[in-house]
C-alpha cells in the first residue's frame, strides 16, 4: 500500500513580539516612556539602555519595572516627637529643671541654712554672743492662796443685823438640865446657853424671837435654838419680846447639841427673814 506523498507545510506567521509603534520614532509612549523599537534619543541602535537590564536581569531597586505603571509615592511618616508636640514640650521643660536643680542646689545646704539663721531677725533683748546657749524660760509664778476671810467678832464686841445691835457677853457649855427641881427639862445631848445684850436701834419697836438664832458647832453641824427649854431658864426676854427704839434687854438663848459638839459660832438675826450676823464663840 502506497504511503501519500507528504507535502511540507508552509510556515505560518509568528505574531509580532515588538510593540506596535503608535507614534513617531524617539517620541515618548503611554505613561511618560519611549516607545518599543526605536531607541531614545541619542542612542544609536543596538546600544543598550544603561537603565534597563540585560535580558533575564532584574532592574535596579528605584526604577520601575518596564510596562508597569508609577505608583503615587507614600508621604514620610511623621517621628513621634513630631506628632508628640505637646508632650514633647513638657519632656523637655522637666528635664530642664531637673537640670537646673541639679546644678544649683549640689552642695549648698549648709551655706543656706548659714545664711537663713544669719537673716533672722534678732531676739529682743542684749545677746551674748552664744547662739546655741537659750535663755531659761521664767518660771510659772506661783499660786497665790486665797486671801483668809476676816476672823468673825467675838465674845464681847458689838455686831448688828437689821434693827438690833448684839452683844454675846458668855458662853455656858455642857449643861444637863434647865430649870428648878420643881421644874426643869433634861437636854437629849446638851445644853449651850449664849447669853446676850440686844438694843434696838430703830425707829421703831422690834420683836426679838430666839427660834431665829443659829449655832454652829466646829463639825459644820446647824443647830437650832430650843425656845421651850428657855422657859424653864424663867427668862421671858429670850421669847418673843419686843423692844422699843433705844431699849437693851438681855437674854438667853438656849441649844440642845450633842454631847461631843463643840460651839463654833452663832448667827444673830432681827428676824427670821433677815441676813443676819456672825460672832465666835470660841
Amino acid at each position: 500500500m502506497s504511503t501519500p506523498n507528504q507535502h511540507p507545510q508552509p510556515a505560518q506567521p509568528q505574531p509580532s513580539t515588538t510593540p506596535h509603534q503608535t507614534g513617531a520614532p524617539g517620541q515618548p509612549g503611554p505613561h511618560g516612556y519611549p516607545q518599543s523599537g526605536q531607541p531614545p534619543a541619542g542612542q544609536h541602535p543596538g546600544q543598550a539602555d544603561p537603565g534597563q537590564p540585560y535580558p533575564g536581569q532584574p532592574y535596579p531597586q528605584g526604577y520601575p519595572a518596564q510596562g508597569a505603571q508609577p505608583g503615587v509615592p507614600t508621604p514620610p511618616r511623621k517621628s513621634w516627637f513630631a506628632r508628640h508636640k505637646i508632650l514633647t514640650g513638657l519632656g523637655v521643660v522637666v528635664l530642664l529643671a531637673i537640670i537646673g536643680g541639679a546644678l544649683g542646689g549640689g552642695g549648698e545646704d549648709e551655706p543656706a541654712t548659714t545664711a537663713a539663721v544669719a537673716g533672722a531677725p534678732a531676739a529682743d533683748g542684749p545677746s551674748d554672743g552664744a547662739a546655741d546657749t537659750a535663755e531659761p524660760a521664767p518660771e510659772a509664778p506661783a499660786e497665790e492662796p486665797a486671801p483668809e476671810e476676816p476672823a468673825a467678832p467675838g465674845i464681847g464686841t458689838p455686831v448688828r443685823d437689821g434693827k438690833f445691835e448684839f452683844t454675846v457677853t458668855s458662853v455656858e457649855t455642857g449643861v444637863a438640865t434647865v430649870g428648878d427641881e420643881f421644874l426643869n427639862q433634861q437636854a437629849q445631848g446638851q445644853y449651850v446657853l449664849v447669853h446676850m445684850a440686844v438694843t434696838n436701834i430703830g425707829t421703831e419697836a422690834q420683836m426679838f424671837d430666839g427660834s431665829s438664832q443659829e449655832l454652829t458647832d466646829t463639825a459644820g453641824r446647824t443647830h437650832s435654838a430650843d425656845t421651850s427649854a428657855a422657859i424653864y431658864l424663867g427668862d421671858a426676854n429670850s421669847f418673843l419680846t419686843d423692844i422699843n427704839p433705844g431699849n437693851s434687854v438681855d437674854g438667853t438663848v438656849v441649844f440642845d447639841i450633842p454631847a461631843d459638839a463643840v460651839p463654833a459660832t452663832i448667827d444673830l438675826h432681827d428676824s427670821m427673814f433677815s441676813g443676819g450676823v456672825e460672832v465666835a464663840l470660841g
